[in-house]
């Protein structure tokens, strides 16, 4: 990256150390799942790592097992013994879905306190108090994408389609992508798999328009512009209610900032609650 970013200044520990404020914005809001790339899954599994670790050194909290005890009175009797039979199975069988199952369980009481939770959850885990989540990853189906130079797409790269982009923009980007290197000319036949267009097709191109691609670049039965087309249509299709959906924004500005306060709010409010269970854990409270 920085061979490629030649007119940033990378040499800074906000480049090298960004995973970690990453991870931040990640645990103080107790996020059990984050959408994220494939390429950004092991900073995902850097803030589980640090959850985990935290969660070791620093959630026992005095009278645990009498309060956890509590919590599963809360439960009832029925879910309190399904609960105990899964977190066995979890923690001497080593049974993965066990402990989705259990906490599945968990919420299935929205009456059960945070605080409840977090100590049933981290009882289950063999550890403490949960104080912090350990997020997993959420991957769409096309979870890389190439950007329109070929190379990832990224912000950074300047390769990007942005969701509401024009269309003239975006058939002029696709139109200029580049394709098999194989193909100088018209006649020359190539190979999908070697262009950075076929991934786009594998997302945006059905059954038997793949077929009719991989047949035509093969015999040089059809030109990359003609292989492209497809893709463009699909883009500016997929595209086209996004900037409907986005007219009425446009339009009121004062309904998008209503939305960034509200979130705002609600954000404050669950970093609060982190917060104060972090400097509790620490032995950091001031009064």
């Amino acid at each position: 990256q920085q061979e490629k970013l030649e007119n940033k200044d990378l040499s800074t520990y906000g480049f090298l150390g960004y995973p970690l404020l990453q991870a931040a914005d990640i645990l103080i809001y107790r996020a059990d799942k984050v959408p994220v790339g494939e390429d950004q899954v092991p900073h995902i599994e850097f803030s589980r790592e640090i959850a985990r670790r935290f969660n070791h050194l620093y959630g026992r909290e005095a009278g645990f097992a009498e309060k956890v005890a509590e919590a599963l009175t809360r439960l009832g009797a029925r879910r309190a013994r399904r609960y105990e039979e899964l977190r066995t199975r979890y923690q001497e069988q080593g049974e993965p879905s066990a402990i989705e199952r259990a906490q599945a369980l968990l919420d299935e009481v929205p009456a059960l306190s945070l605080a409840d939770r977090e100590r049933l959850r981290g009882h289950l885990e063999g550890t403490g108090k949960m104080i912090l989540v350990e997020p997993a990853a959420l991957l769409t189906a096309a979870a890389r994408m190439p950007g329109v130079d070929g190379q990832k797409m990224s912000k950074s790269y300047g390769n990007t389609i942005t969701l509401r982009e024009d269309a003239a923009s975006v058939t002029h980007k696709l139109r200029r992508m580049p394709t098999d290197p194989a193909r100088i000319r018209r006649n020359d036949p190539g190979e999908p798999a070697n262009c950075p267009v076929w991934p786009l097709h594998q997302v945006y191109s059905d059954e038997a328009c793949r077929a009719w691609v991989e047949q035509g670049c093969r015999s040089a039965g059809i030109g990359c512009l003609e292989c492209k087309q497809p893709v463009i249509d699909a883009i500016l299709r997929e595209q086209a209610p996004m900037r409907e959906r986005a007219q009425e924004y446009i339009e009121q500005p004062e309904l998008v900032r209503e939305i960034v306060a509200e979130g705002n709010r609600k954000a404050r409010h669950l970093a609060r609650e982190t917060m104060r269970d972090v400097r509790q854990a620490l032995g950091l409270n001031f009064g």
